[in-house]
């Protein structure tokens, strides 16, 4: 994710007569937006801003990624930000790796930086505290910029890891700084649901401050935009949208593994339920990945922790959904011996490594732990996902560069719901296997059409 910050200076240099009105508010195309941080979020959030008429001062730490954005290129790996991204000499488009260079022309400033967890499953806010103090650092005295986070973390932690810094500094909430947050909801390889297509919530003890950011997010995206009040709430609400969805896909996962014991399919089980109006359908899978719901519900068991409250029902779908990928590894483990693959000699190939379909971006992907399962079992693993480069594999992971060159497999398991990993030539690959097994990890291949070519068919919630 990287960090964003876009900065948008004096309330009253978007109202007319120099006073704040909130929706009132006529002159924000007049303000300067500037974006540390050009990754996933934050270069489609200086597009969109940019797009929508603000001057835009862009910021990363990455040469690397600031040479591409100069050239009009994308250096993320969601494929809808690769013909956006404005081209070289563009007006109000300013690309730097120099936060000091940037900061002093903008007007807001948004920040959204990594909120991973540690080893040991805890919450890590020092990319929090880290951004704000650079922020808070170039900040003039009586600007009132308005700073805004966007990454999630659990209620409280706007105020409890940035006020400190502000006091240490010597600023003074509502003449120098103001401080909201605004979670960011952007979905990579979403289309539908980009930067400017998706509601946004915004939490801050100014209600004035709120009102005005209100309307500049408005300019952003074309849905609902709303103040919810004080930061907390808006914290709270972030978290939560993804501990729900958490708990939602353990559901289904914990059912992919009763049902196949009963000799039924879960399939067939969830396609029964939805009949009913209000049966939420979900598909299991190998596991859960990515940057948000593998992470956010430890921050609210966290802080459910800290104030003395048990929180059981985040903590069993978050140990369900963390231990698929182990589950998957065991079944398969058994499909290669029950087929007579010499112990010692078998080679899984994974179609698909990254965390979801169509984006190129391995963080908290299933595949990792998956095949580290394997490797475990003194199981060779090779892996292709035309979305990563070879470099990103672990350590043991034979990268494939190209599917042609995959042979003398035992096992090919879809981790991915890439269209290239489906749209394969199943025919071909199947007469270079050694054993023809496939496991459908994501249950959307046509089972009984590979059956048809030859394939040995299982899946994620199927009995063998």
């Amino acid at each position: 994710m990287g960090y964003i910050i876009v900065l948008t200076a004096k309330l009253n240099a978007w109202a007319p007569s120099g006073k704040l009105e909130g929706d009132k508010v006529t002159k924000e195309s007049d303000a300067t937006i500037g974006i540390i941080g050009l990754g996933y979020v934050g270069l489609p959030t200086a597009i969109g801003f940019h797009d929508a008429g603000f001057t835009v001062w862009g910021v990363d730490v990455s040469q690397r990624t600031v040479d591409m954005v100069l050239q009009g290129k994308n250096p993320t790996g969601d494929p809808d930000v690769d013909d956006i991204v404005p081209q070289p000499g563009i007006e109000k488009w300013h690309i730097t790796t120099s936060a000091a260079e940037a900061v002093p022309h903008c007007d807001v400033v948004l920040v959204t930086v990594p909120t991973p967890i540690t080893h040991d499953l805890k919450p890590d806010l020092s990319y929090v505290e880290a951004a704000g103090r650079d922020v808070f650092n170039h900040i003039k005295k009586g600007s009132n910029t308005i700073v805004v986070l966007e990454s999630t973390v659990y209620p409280g932690v706007t105020a409890q890891t940035w006020l400190p810094i502000i006091e240490e500094l010597g600023l003074v909430i509502g003449e120098d700084v103001e401080i909201a947050y605004c979670p960011e909801r952007f979905n990579p390889g979403d289309a539908a649901h980009g930067v400017r297509q998706v509601a946004r919530v915004i939490g801050c003890s100014n209600p004035e401050v709120g009102a005005a950011l209100v309307s500049l997010y408005s300019k952003l995206t074309t849905e609902d935009v709303r103040y919810v009040g004080k930061l907390e709430v808006a914290e709270a609400a972030k978290v939560i949208e993804n501990v729900q969805r958490d708990i939602n896909i353990a559901l289904v996962n914990e059912l992919a593994r009763i049902f196949p014991a009963l000799d039924v399919d879960v399939e067939d089980v969830l396609s029964a339920a939805a009949t009913k109006w209000n049966f939420h359908r979900y598909t299991p899978g190998v596991g859960v990945g990515g940057h948000c719901i593998p992470v956010d519900p430890y921050y609210m068991i966290q802080r459910a922790a800290d104030v003395g409250v048990p929180a059981g029902l985040i903590t069993a779908a978050r140990a369900v959904n963390r231990s698929m990928p182990s589950h998957v590894a065991g079944v398969v483990t058994d499909l290669m011996w029950n087929a007579n693959v010499p112990a010692g000699e078998a080679k899984v190939l994974l179609l698909g490594w990254s965390y979801k379909a169509e984006v190129g971006d391995p963080r908290e992907t299933p595949a990792e732990p998956l095949a580290a399962t394997l490797l475990g079992k003194n199981i060779s693993v090779g892996a292709w996902d035309p979305h990563i480069e070879s470099t990103l594999y672990p350590e043991g992971v034979v990268a494939v560069d190209e599917i042609t060159d995959a042979e003398g497999y035992d096992l090919v398991i879809l981790a991915t719901a890439h269209k290239a990993c489906l749209e394969i030539d199943w025919k071909s690959l199947l007469t270079k296997m050694r054993t023809p097994l496939l496991y459908d990890g994501r249950r959307v291949l046509d089972l009984d059409k590979l059956e048809s070519m030859g394939w040995k068919t299982h899946a994620v919630g199927k009995p063998v």
